[in-house]
């Protein structure tokens, strides 16, 4: 149980320092993901595809 735990969280981190490194990359662009609780998890739970479909997302919105 404490391992599932210690998984959870790592997943959570690893996804809030992509989203905020992507964030520094695209940021002269313009195209920032939020990052908030959707966006996190969504991320943890799918992965990198969960990161393009987002990116996608916001190029079809702006």
């Amino acid at each position: 149980m404490l391992k599932l735990m210690f998984k959870i969280i790592k997943r959570i981190i690893i996804s809030s320092f992509l989203l905020y490194g992507y964030n520094l990359l695209v940021q002269p662009i313009g195209l920032i993901i939020p990052i908030n609780v959707f966006t996190v998890g969504a991320l943890s739970l799918l992965g990198v595809p969960a990161l393009l479909s987002l990116i996608f997302i916001m190029v079809l919105i702006y």
